[in-house]
């Protein structure tokens, strides 16, 4: 059965378009999955730890029929791959590949939650999920992507198109 996954990627180490861009390309090149939609890229500020470089933000949407747990140890594979080293949380780093979604799975199990705890209340995921599937509605606050950017208008977090 295929399952529509979102992706978030993001980058603020070397050559972040290009970080971001071989991750897509590594994902399209995985077995059992397909890239369906591309945001555009945004650069974004740091949020969490903010005394670091900007980051390049996007988000993608993959057909799969891989197991959740399988497509997120394929994209830790590609995080390792492009030299992700998992430092500090919210450091720096080469490449962050997050499940944003996976279909209308909600799932917290052996590490893996989704939908991601975060992703509600940072405009570098919502902005661009508005980009691909601005009608999608997130099966725990039972809000679309547009309401959910629309609860953050008052938020300063700055986002820049690419």
């Amino acid at each position: 059965m295929l399952t529509i996954a979102y992706i978030a990627l993001g980058s603020n180490l070397g050559d972040k378009n290009k970080n971001c861009t071989d991750a897509i390309q590594m994902i399209e090149n995985l077995p059992g999955c397909k890239i369906e939609r591309q945001s555009p890229f945004f650069s974004t500020a740091p949020v969490g730890m903010e005394d670091q470089d900007w980051f390049v933000n996007g988000v993608i949407s993959v057909k799969t029929n891989l197991s959740p747990h399988k497509l997120m140890r394929q994209l830790h594979d590609i995080e390792t791959k492009l030299g992700r080293v998992r430092v500090e949380k919210w450091g720096p780093r080469v490449i962050d590949l997050d499940i944003i979604f996976f279909g209308n799975e909600v799932i917290d199990k052996n590490g893996l939650i989704i939908p991601h705890l975060l992703m509600h209340l940072r405009k570098f995921v919502l902005i661009p999920m508005t980009k691909i599937s601005p009608d999608l509605i997130h099966p725990l606050l039972g809000q679309t992507m547009v309401e959910l950017l629309k609860g953050l208008e008052n938020d300063d977090q700055a986002i820049f198109p690419i």
